[in-house]
């Protein structure tokens, strides 16, 4: 009877030890392959938005029943992929982005965000994964249609999303009736529409965006340019400081050509949602 109870013990022992090791396994692959958290605002198209299904590649935002696309979002797909890691999109206002990234919410920020020296001096960035010059977004037919340099808005009333450097070049137009910076674009076109402002400082891919959503709009584009640097107008993935993503993630955009990433655009920008 004893012998037997030993037995029984040993076998009970065995499977226990089987099942544990098999959860084990299981748990330790699904930890191995992990996720990748970027955040981004879901509203600044055609680098990205927000929609209400999967449709063209768009990926389910965490925490909620909508979906986001865009170029960043095509380029956060590459990146997840050469990790070995699933992607999950963390809808994040802009002003949060940082703090998300330095609190560890997210593992990386994906957002149409340029690598100015004020943002380095909190995170790290990647090498650049697109570059654009800035445009104005004006009311099509109006009094600033035909511009072709930055002077030409002297006198009218322009702003640009907060915390960003277009804010800040709206500066170097003279006489410029600077109005408060905007929490968002989806604001800035609304503002725009209802004749709040005469335009809003953007990238040339949100400006033909704008134009291609909105019959209304029209991007204008100058001659006579702002005065910005190169990290200003590049685009770039945000990392925390010291952070083992940056080669790997450098690694992975290396294998994007221009003609691919040109290819992404545009197809982001032709599929983006009507303008509301």
């Amino acid at each position: 009877m004893k012998k037997k109870l030993l037995l029984s013990i040993a076998m009970s022992i065995s499977a226990i030890m089987l099942l544990t090791g098999c959860g084990s396994k299981g748990n330790a692959d699904a930890a191995k392959k992990g996720t990748f958290k970027v955040g981004l605002e879901c509203g600044y198209a055609p680098f990205n938005w927000t929609q209400t299904d999967n449709s063209n590649g768009a990926v389910k935002i965490d925490g909620s029943s909508e979906y986001a696309g865009g170029y960043d979002i095509e380029i956060a797909k590459k990146i997840a992929d050469g990790l070995g890691k699933e992607l999950v999109v963390v809808k994040t206002e802009w002003d949060g982005l940082v703090p998300a990234l330095t609190s560890g919410k997210i593992d990386a920020i994906v957002a149409g965000m340029s690598p100015t020296a004020e943002r380095k001096k909190t995170i790290d960035f990647s090498d650049n994964y697109y570059k654009s010059d800035l445009v104005m977004v004006v009311k099509k037919g109006g009094k600033y249609e035909g511009a072709t340099s930055i002077q030409d808005f002297n006198g009218a009333k322009v702003t640009a999303q907060l915390n960003t450097f277009h804010y800040s070049v709206i500066d170097q137009i003279k006489g410029v009736a600077k109005q408060p910076a905007m929490d968002n674009f989806p604001a800035m076109r609304v503002a725009l529409e209802s004749g709040m402002i005469d335009g809003y400082v953007s990238e040339r891919p949100e400006g033909v965006s704008a134009e291609t959503a909105n019959k209304n709009f029209k991007m204008v584009e100058f001659k006579d340019k702002f005065v910005t640097s190169d990290d200003d107008t590049a685009i770039a993935v945000g990392v925390a400081k010291g952070s083992e993503l940056t080669p790997k993630i450098n690694e992975i955009l290396k294998g994007i050509s221009e003609e691919q990433r040109k290819t992404i655009m545009d197809t982001a920008i032709k599929n983006q949602p009507a303008a509301k």
